[in-house]
């Protein structure tokens, strides 16, 4: 599978074409607006700027950003995408908009045994893979922020992914890309995030009913757990809209209390305050 496809430009989208291209493969990118278009090749080029300066640009795609560059291309026609083996989508964490995506590549893409795959943090598989005629070559292929520092990749079949498609998939990531897999059952918030996920929106009850201040939140879990972040500020890297968008997924899917949203959670959202993209969530932070 060495001709990949990325839908959405973001910060994940972004990632898994930079660790595509440095793992020499061929990139197309496709993004919603030219505007969106600038933005994610900006990313790019920040990203892989940093990584050349830092001496870690030595993988099969080249020793220099310049040289990881030139096999990604930055797109806004979605048919740019017909040829590749692989399509990853990275677009915003919805339901209705994934879905609407997945029933577009199944008519646009041309190769018979092409993978289609969600980076979704969520919404189960299955709902993408039957608005498609090969439910059997859809799969959650699910990255992790930043996806060129961490290693971790969730594996997610549901009842009609194929073993081979799981088999290539998993080839594809610990082979090509050079990350660890593990294996998920097609449930909401699959392992990571349905064990992140509540931890976190603890945190947020602990804040919003003035048990602790932020600062002293995460630094008791930095100095008293050694993570080495608190969930605040880790909130804040995910994306307070993407952390709430998971949250509801889990509380449809299981009805679990500990799954819900907490009010001031829906109130910063609401605000635009979404974390680190937005310059403010639970700490504000330089653009």
């Amino acid at each position: 599978m060495d001709n990949v496809g990325v839908i959405g430009g973001g910060l994940m989208g972004a990632g898994i074409a930079e660790v595509s291209a440095r793992a020499g493969l061929d990139v197309v990118v496709v993004e919603s607006s030219e505007e969106a278009a600038k933005a994610a090749l900006g990313r790019l080029e920040k990203s892989l700027s940093r990584a050349e300066s830092k001496g870690k640009l030595d993988g099969a795609g080249g020793t220099t950003a310049e040289q990881v560059l030139g096999r990604i291309r930055v797109e806004t026609d979605l048919g740019a995408v017909a040829d590749r083996d692989v399509v990853v989508e990275a677009i915003v964490e919805n339901e209705a908009a994934k879905v609407a995506l997945f029933k577009a590549l199944d008519d646009i893409v041309t190769s018979p045994d092409a993978i289609l795959a969600s980076n979704t943090s969520s919404i189960p598989i299955m709902k993408l893979g039957v608005v498609t005629s090969r439910p059997q070559q859809v799969i959650g292929i699910h990255f992790f922020n930043p996806v060129p520092v961490l290693q971790l990749v969730e594996l997610v079949p549901s009842l009609l992914t194929s073993t081979e498609t799981t088999a290539r998939s998993r080839e594809w990531v610990e082979g090509s890309l050079a990350k660890k897999a593990i294996d998920c059952q097609d449930r909401a918030g699959f392992v990571v995030n349905a064990l992140l996920i509540p931890f976190i929106l603890s945190a947020i009850r602990m804040l919003e009913s003035g048990f602790a201040t932020a600062e002293d939140i995460d630094r008791g879990l930095v100095l008293g757990a050694a993570h080495p972040q608190g969930p605040l500020a880790l909130a804040d890297l995910i994306g307070l809209d993407t952390t709430k968008a998971v949250a509801e997924s889990l509380y449809e899917e299981f009805k679990e209390p500990l799954y819900a949203a907490p009010p001031l959670l829906a109130r910063m959202v609401d605000a635009g305050l979404l974390g680190r993209k937005t310059g403010r969530g639970f700490y504000t932070y330089d653009r």
